[in-house]
């Protein structure tokens, strides 16, 4: 199956369970591989033989930042369903980081991937 990759996007969201994370917000991190048939988009040339990245952006961008979830494990299925939803993509895999969550110590970032196929959503 062939992929499309999106990586790297940068959105400011209120997530998280505690208080100051809903008031403050923070940045979250968006990376997704959307695997679905694009032979006939590369035959073709033609943008409507294919998704549009931007309407892509667009629906992970009103996820993460007009909706609100205390867990990034919740935000991340959201947009893994939304993207099945509105695009014919068979399988996703969504990776969302969080850069800085409350949690005392030294580390990168916390991040949560979540797969789904089309067919676990008929079940």
């Amino acid at each position: 199956m062939d992929k499309i990759y999106f990586n790297g996007m940068s959105f400011y969201g209120y997530h998280g369970v505690f208080e100051a994370e809903a008031k403050l917000g923070q940045r979250f991190y968006v990376d997704l591989e959307l695997f679905l048939d694009l032979s006939r988009a590369g035959a073709s040339d033609d943008l409507h033989d294919t998704v549009n990245y931007a309407d892509i952006f667009d629906c992970v961008q009103q996820i993460v930042e007009k909706e609100r979830y205390n867990l990034v494990e919740a935000l991340t299925a959201r947009i893994a369903d939304r993207l099945l939803q509105a695009f014919p993509f068979s399988e996703v895999k969504v990776k969302v980081t969080k850069p800085d969550p409350p949690i005392n110590g030294h580390y990168d970032s916390v991040a949560i991937e979540i797969s789904r196929k089309r067919e676990d959503r008929a079940q």
